[in-house]
């Protein structure tokens, strides 16, 4: 199941994410016992971190059962400016009770190799090596339609055994660890979260153009039987059909 949903602008885009995803926990906690969420790096993510970190919505998650996983991080050390899980814990994780044994980060410090066979082990730990459904997954778009660290015109977006892969990435000059379309396609929800005019013709490109995921990498993203919601803000909506703003 696909859903779009368009919002004023980035602000906006980042508050109905936020409190999406306090939802998502609260329904996961008391089904389960345990929340788990995939975050992704960029500045719309930012954004909705800090909203997640502040009140109201802050006290309404119980962080002692969130586990946080990451969807892909640059092969730099955690405390690099380019690093996701710096971000994500200047913005976030610091400034919440959840337990540090509970922040499952990809250590980009390490040979990408050896980084992503060692993050597949810790997501096989985590889920007993069954089949890893996290609750949420949060994904970005490039203007160029690559998500996570899944890029045009290379291998990784045709992944079909590996939940984790490294690649050499020559569109950003330097590796990447990436989680493959084998865990995407198995989030109960996945959430992409797409703000800013250079984001409007790739994102018809990928709603409503072929299936090309070698081009689109975006459009290998289908869970099954999860679902995919796109927030979008109207600047990013605006070459949809019908138009929108």
């Amino acid at each position: 199941m696909t859903a779009i949903r368009v919002l004023p602008d980035s602000a906006a885009l980042a508050d109905a994410a936020a409190r999406q995803i306090v939802e998502r926990a609260q329904a996961a906690i008391d089904a389960q016992g345990a929340f788990s969420i995939a975050l992704s790096g960029g500045s719309t993510p930012r954004d909705l971190h800090q909203r997640l970190a502040s009140a109201p919505l802050a006290q309404q998650v119980d962080w002692a059962r969130v586990h946080v996983f990451f969807g892909d991080e640059r092969c730099v050390p955690p405390d690099d400016a380019q690093s996701n899980y710096r971000m994500a814990d200047e913005t976030l994780l610091s400034r919440v009770p959840i337990p540090a044994t509970q922040i499952h980060r990809m250590r980009g410090e390490l040979p990408p190799n050896e980084a992503a066979a060692e993050y597949e082990s810790q997501l096989k730990a985590f889920f007993n090596s069954d089949p890893p459904r996290l609750d949420v997954i949060l994904l970005g778009m490039g203007d160029n339609g690559h998500t996570a660290s899944l890029f045009p015109g290379l291998s990784a977006v045709h992944e079909q055994r590996r939940w984790v892969v490294a690649e050499n990435v020559p569109e950003v000059g330097m590796w990447r660890i990436t989680l493959t379309p084998v865990v995407l396609n198995l989030g109960r929800e996945v959430m992409f979260l797409v703000a800013g005019e250079a984001k409007a013709s790739m994102l018809r490109q990928v709603l409503e153009g072929p299936y090309v995921p070698e081009e689109k990498p975006a459009q290998i993203v289908r869970p099954t039987p999860g679902e995919v919601i796109w927030l979008v803000d109207v600047a990013a909506a605006a070459k949809l059909s019908p138009p929108i703003g």
